[in-house]
């Protein structure tokens, strides 16, 4: 857990030679997944239920529908973070950058770290613009995780960026609304 905290502390804090350390580390996708995302991702999933199952949005509170935007919050940024990976490493090539499906599923991993860690602030609904706010710093995070991670070289980082950075919001609008549909039906009626 002391690992995890700190990776969390030092991604945020201090990217640039946290990325250095993460590309040193060369950790294969499945360990990143389990011992990363998994239990970062229970953060906005965990605050998702407690807010709108206990506490409620317009003094309303539904424990059915908590639990299934709880469930919608957790497959989304889960499966999202293998979707992008799996076309930024797809895209590498294109830009210069070296193909390595660990570099790229670690590369979003770590940038959805702002988000994930936002996500407590799903506990009141009235506060969920703000993980919104606070996951530009992804953004950020990608754009200086490219070259360390995938190899990129600097006259098309940019480019890169942008193109990633569309796939990665991309992912996470389609699959939030597929997972809604699926779970919640229309989602304009939940409250």
């Amino acid at each position: 857990m002391e690992d995890l905290i700190n990776r969390v502390k030092n991604i945020l804090l201090t990217p640039k030679s946290e990325w250095l350390t993460i590309e040193e580390e060369n950790y294969p996708h499945a360990k990143v997944f389990t011992s990363y995302i998994l239990l970062l991702a229970l953060i906005p999933a965990v605050a998702c239920f407690i807010g709108y199952g206990l506490i409620g949005v317009h003094g309303y509170t539904s424990f059915t529908i908590a639990l299934k935007m709880a469930v919608i919050q957790f497959v989304t940024m889960v499966v999202s973070t293998y979707v992008a990976a799996f076309v930024i490493n797809f895209l590498a090539r294109n830009f210069g950058a070296t193909e390595n499906f660990d570099h790229a599923y670690s590369l979003v991993a770590y940038a959805y770290t702002p988000a994930l860690v936002a996500g407590v602030l799903y506990i009141i609904p009235a506060l969920k613009d703000l993980v919104s706010l606070a996951s530009l710093y992804s953004l950020y995070l990608l754009y200086v995780g490219l070259t360390p991670m995938m190899k990129t070289p600097q006259e098309k980082q940019t480019s890169y960026f942008i193109v990633s950075l569309l796939v990665m919001a991309l992912a996470i609008i389609l699959l939030s609304f597929l997972f809604t549909v699926l779970l919640i039906g229309n989602a304009y009626r939940m409250f």
